[in-house]
């Protein structure tokens, strides 16, 4: 764990820099809509209309209230089934109850993602041996019969279960409720400009991603989905990904 938390702490700034220098005219106008017009013209960029006429600060406000007060209310009200993952995780299969990973977040800033234990404990030393199967397409790894999953772990994936430790991470504002899913520094570091575009907001508990199909597209309609939210982001379509990701968890549509 102090491994962890050094790593994180001296990665504070990792990768903002190369971030800045590719794409600082589409931070500068997905930073400020209304200042757009200001911005230098980017080959990458395709202004999209905001889905808010709210002010970008007030809707960022907005934003940290709502992630803060839900995460707050679904962690007390959720308690009994968080009890009850942890002891299942605990009984039956050796190793921690929380999966602790380093992930990028905004800007690439790094930060501790946390998850219920779904693997094995030595899932992490696996994974190499594990490539060759890799069914996703892009720098993400993903196996829909991953052997590595327990029992539980595959039931608390099917019903998002797993990620309810992540309130904890929205709590402490390294993610928010909606936005990108963090990916890990490894595969942002084989991204393209492009793709990079995604760090340039907070990453999230759900997306379009998560209510389009999750792991049923590749990474290419994947990072697609998650440009337009960056590039469209307001209250409005923040409330309606969060009434549709109720249905997309209750059906465990697209869920690995």
């Amino acid at each position: 764990m102090a491994e962890i938390a050094t790593e994180v702490a001296e990665s504070k700034t990792s990768l903002t820099s190369d971030l800045l220098a590719e794409d600082v005219a589409v931070a500068v106008s997905l930073a400020s809509p209304y200042a757009a017009e200001n911005a230098a013209e980017s080959a990458d960029f395709i202004p999209i209309a905001q889905s808010t006429s709210l002010s970008f600060r007030t809707y960022e406000a907005i934003k940290r209230g709502l992630d803060f007060t839900v995460a707050a209310f679904l962690l007390v009200m959720l308690l009994p089934v968080w009890c009850a993952a942890a002891l299942l995780v605990r009984l039956t299969s050796p190793g921690p109850v929380l999966f602790r990973q380093v992930r990028s977040g905004i800007h690439g800033t790094r930060f501790v993602c946390l998850k219920f234990r779904t693997m094995v404990a030595d899932a992490e030393q696996r994974r190499d041996h594990l490539l060759l199967i890799n069914e996703m397409t892009g720098p993400v790894f993903k196996v829909k019969r991953d052997p590595r999953i327990t029992w539980v772990g595959a039931v608390l994936r099917k019903t998002s279960i797993d990620e309810l430790p992540q309130l904890v991470n929205v709590l402490l504002g390294e993610m928010s409720l909606v936005g990108p899913r963090p990916p890990l520094p490894s595969e942002v570091e084989r991204y393209t400009p492009m793709q990079r575009q995604r760090l340039l907001v907070k990453p999230g508990l759900t997306c379009l991603w998560q209510i389009s199909g999750r792991n049923l597209i590749d990474f290419d309609r994947w990072v697609e989905l998650d440009i337009e939210y960056v590039r469209r982001r307001g209250l409005l379509l923040d409330l309606a990904i969060l009434v549709q990701t109720i249905p997309a968890v209750v059906t465990g549509r697209g869920a690995v």
